[in-house]
C-alpha cells in the first residue's frame, strides 16, 4: 500500500524554511490545522509533549513526529522537505531535512503503529531518500512517496 493513502498531495511542502525544531513543528501543525480542521495549538501541543518523551528523529536526516488527536476520524500524513536542515536532536546527531507528520485518530491503535511502522520503512530506504531530497517541488516529491515500490518498502 502506497504512502498516499495518509498523505495527500494538498500535504506536501517542498521547501519549509524554518530555522529549528520548535519553528519547524509549529509550521507542520499550522498546515495540518489547515488541512484537518483540528486546532493549530492541540496539534503543536500534541507534537511537543511527544518530543518531550523523545526525539522522533530516527536517524539519517529523517524524522517523524506524529500524535494522536481525539477529533480526527483518519490517519493524516504531512510531509515537509526542509529548505536546510535543522537539529532534531537525533540520536545520531544528523541535522533532520526530511519530516513526515502523522497524526491518528485517539482510538486508532495498531493502525496508528502501522503507519509509523510503513513511514519510517519508507523513509530509512537509502533509494527513496535520495530521491527526496533530490525532488524540488510538491509533485515531484508526491510522486515518490505514491510510487508503488514505496508499498513495498
Amino acid at each position: 500500500m502506497p504512502l498516499s493513502d495518509l498523505v495527500a498531495s494538498n500535504a506536501i511542502l517542498p521547501a519549509l524554511k524554518v530555522n529549528n525544531k520548535k519553528q519547524a513543528l509549529h509550521e507542520l501543525a499550522a498546515r495540518a490545522a489547515a488541512l484537518t480542521g483540528q486546532s493549530e495549538r492541540a496539534i503543536f501541543d500534541i507534537l511537543m509533549q511527544r518530543e518531550k518523551l523523545g526525539s522522533t528523529a530516527v536517524g539519517n536526516g529523517i524524522a517523524i513526529p506524529h500524535g494522536k488527536m481525539p477529533n480526527l476520524t483518519r490517519l493524516f500524513g504531512l510531509f515537509a522537505r526542509l529548505d536546510r536542515p535543522v537539529d532534531f536532536e537525533a540520536l545520531d546527531g544528523q541535522p533532520v531535512d526530511l519530516i513526515f507528520l502523522l497524526l491518528a485518530p485517539e482510538g486508532a491503535g495498531a493502525d496508528h503503529l502501522k503507519a509509523l511502522a510503513r513511514v519510517a520503512r519508507l523513509l530509512r530506504d537509502p533509494t527513496i531518500a535520495h530521491k527526496l531530497r533530490a525532488s524540488h517541488d510538491a509533485e515531484a516529491l508526491y510522486a515518490v512517496l505514491a510510487m508503488p515500490s514505496a508499498s513495498a518498502a
